[in-house]
Formats: C-alpha cells, sequence, structure tokens
C-alpha cells in the first residue's frame, strides 16, 4: 500500500446529522436565550421600582421653586462636610469665612443608588464641638445621602455618594 491509499481509506467514525440533532440544538440554543432573558428582566424587576418622583407633573410645576431654593443656598456661601467613617456619619457645617455653623437639626436620608429596600431616615446628633454625628453600620457598597440641615429659618441641603468599605 502506498502512503496515499492509507489516507484516503482512513474515515472517522461520526454518526449522521439527524433532524432530532438539529431540533435538539434549536431548542437549546433557544432555551438558553429565553432563560437569561427572563431572568435579567426578572432580576431588574426586583431591584429597583423605576419610580423617581410619584407624580412628574408636580414634580415639574416645583422645579423652579428648587432652582431658587439652591440658588439662594449658593448665595449664602456655606459649605458642609459630610463623612462615613467606622461606621459613624458626621456632618459639619461651616458659614463663608469658614466658621462653624451652628445648626439647629439635621437630618440624614440614605439609600442606595439603584433600590428603595435600604432607605432610612437618621437624626443626627450634636456633639459638643459643634459636629453632628450617628452611628450607622452601612453594608459595603455605594450609598446615596441627602442630608438637611436647618439653622434658623434657613435649610440647608447637601447631597452626597460614598462608598463604605468592608
Amino acid at each position: 500500500m502506498t502512503p496515499q491509499d492509507q489516507t484516503q481509506d482512513y474515515r472517522p467514525a461520526t454518526r449522521p446529522f439527524t433532524g432530532k440533532r438539529m431540533l435538539f440544538c434549536m431548542v437549546a440554543f433557544f432555551g438558553v436565550i429565553i432563560a437569561v432573558n427572563l431572568t435579567m428582566a426578572t432580576l431588574a424587576n426586583l431591584s429597583w421600582t423605576g419610580l423617581i418622583v410619584k407624580n412628574s407633573y408636580v414634580a415639574s410645576q416645583k422645579f423652579n421653586d428648587h432652582l431658587r431654593a439652591g440658588r439662594a443656598q449658593a448665595a449664602l456661601g456655606w459649605a458642609s462636610t459630610l463623612t462615613y467613617d467606622n461606621a459613624r456619619l458626621t456632618f459639619t457645617l461651616h458659614d463663608k469665612s469658614g466658621a462653624l455653623l451652628p445648626a439647629d437639626s439635621v437630618r440624614v436620608e440614605i439609600g442606595r443608588p439603584a433600590t428603595e429596600t435600604s432607605d432610612r431616615t437618621l437624626v443626627l446628633s450634636p456633639g459638643e464641638d459643634g459636629h453632628f454625628s450617628a452611628m450607622q453600620d452601612l453594608a459595603p457598597g455605594q450609598w446615596d445621602l441627602r442630608a438637611t440641615a436647618r439653622v434658623g429659618e434657613q435649610i440647608y441641603i447637601r447631597e452626597a455618594r460614598i462608598f463604605a468599605k468592608p
């Protein structure tokens, strides 16, 4: 036998590609796609309500009021620090010159950026040094904070996003 004859006689043993095999491949292919889509849709629906405001028309009517309040707050020149360290949330408020501004009360709304399940409101306690703080153990990850401080008739609002370390 010549080397050419040997290569011509070699044929791998394969099963024929039947209609049943094609049906199985098609069902498996589309089954995986449908399963992934259903899983992703379910997870998206469970993790975020999609609701930003309860009534968008009413929110749009108040938009100019929010702009005015933001401009008035910027004109005051106040600045704040909002920190989270060792499960302690601390807030301080300073006037234009950098002096500590004694607030009457400070309230902080805490929540995750993409879900409402962890939302809570804290009332911070005043410290002897003019800082407001509260102990709050936050799970690791990103958190949105909205601090509202009242100084007499003035209201100061500070929004921040923090990352709580594990």
